[in-house]
């Protein structure tokens, strides 16, 4: 690589990762986000309205970085409360002001649910 400005193309470096930029070999994504379970969790619950176009959300937040358990909670929120959803950055979206059905499902699984 020169001074001159960014690396374009090589092919010595191999692929690269969008998210985190290492070599595809040692992608540092994967080690980030899974985390154990813990045995008590901590659930925070908000609604959110900025930056949606005036359509509001209901973001638990909080939660373990665990894809595994993300993808399980949020298919189980959406399907209690009827409504679509995404697992975002160790949370889980849900569309709509379902704050209280969101919170009687966590605290029927025994999460300690604060907001």
């Amino acid at each position: 690589m020169t001074d001159k400005g960014r690396l374009v193309y090589s092919t010595g470096i191999g692929a690269m990762c969008p998210d985190c930029g290492w070599p595809k070999d040692n992608c540092q994504c994967s080690k980030q986000f899974d985390q154990p379970v813990p045995l008590k969790i901590v659930a925070k619950l908000r609604m959110e309205k900025k930056g949606r176009g005036g359509k509001t959300v209901t973001v638990v937040d909080g939660l373990p970085r665990n894809s595994a358990f993300l993808k399980e909670l949020s298919q189980e929120l959406k399907r209690a409360c009827g409504t679509g959803g995404a697992v975002l950055d160790g949370g889980v979206e849900l569309q709509g002001d379902l704050r209280d059905r969101v919170r009687a499902v966590l605290e029927k699984k025994g999460y300690t649910v604060k907001g």
